[in-house]
């Protein structure tokens, strides 16, 4: 995939974020494998400083989606527009484990500069004086966070998030959702985090998106909406009609 500047367009909804630059376009997506169609015609935006929340089934193509928008996946049709490649955090940390925290989130810097970025990054995440310490001695949560500081440390425009918090303890998930607003208002990345958790999207979002059979089905703005009227609207456009 090619990462191009975006091209400024003016939204059709009217919110805070509408004279923002963009982080990311896409126009006319479209991911085939073999006949069937996973995406299909999909336009979407995010502004830099955004929190999109990507809600669906299993099957529906937010992984694929996401996969497209990492580069990691070549779509059949449609474009891309982007400032650069963006950073992403997987539910898996993805740490080496030969390598101390302040290589693994170097990762290609391992100079002196490197070093002192990564520190800072560290620091950023709660994990100060860490540098030297090995991906082995931390819990999940740590783990995550070390993969945060990694992808933040580059400044991204664009920073995806692949249910990064689906594997951690609710306590811990709680502290990670903190830490992750605190950073985004910090660095202002556009964020798309897929998750399967309703409440979580609520939570972290500044728009919900809701995806079916390949497109984008709903779109949902929570500080509009009540919550508890939000929730069960939500469950209802993923199928979920008793809770």
């Amino acid at each position: 995939m090619t990462y191009l500047p975006p091209v400024s367009r003016d939204l059709s909804r009217s919110d805070r974020f509408a004279d923002i630059p963009l982080a990311v376009s896409v126009t006319g997506l479209e991911r085939r494998y073999g006949s069937r169609l996973v995406i299909q015609s999909l336009d979407l935006e995010i502004r830099e400083g955004e929190f999109v929340a990507l809600l669906g089934e299993s099957g529906c193509g937010k992984t694929t989606l996401l996969r497209a928008l990492a580069g990691l996946d070549t779509p059949d049709a449609g474009e891309i527009r982007a400032p650069a490649r963006p950073a992403v955090v997987f539910q898996e940390h993805r740490l080496l484990p030969w390598a101390t925290l302040w290589r693994n989130v170097a990762l290609g810097r391992e100079t002196v500069e490197g070093r002192a970025a990564a520190a800072r990054a560290l620091a950023e995440v709660g994990l100060q004086g860490r540098e030297d310490d090995w991906p082995r001695r931390l819990s999940g949560g740590q783990s995550q966070r070390v993969a945060l500081a990694r992808a933040l440390m580059r400044e991204p425009k664009l920073l995806l998030l692949d249910e990064p918090f689906a594997a951690l303890d609710a306590l811990t998930r709680i502290r990670m959702h903190d830490l992750v607003r605190d950073l985004v208002a910090v660095h202002r990345p556009g964020v798309l985090i897929v998750t399967h958790d309703v409440d979580e999207a609520i939570t972290l979002a500044d728009r919900i998106l809701v995806m079916r059979t390949g497109r984008i089905a709903a779109s949902f703005t929570p500080a509009e909406i009540d919550r508890q009227l939000l929730r069960q609207a939500l469950l209802e456009e993923l199928g979920v009609t008793h809770h």
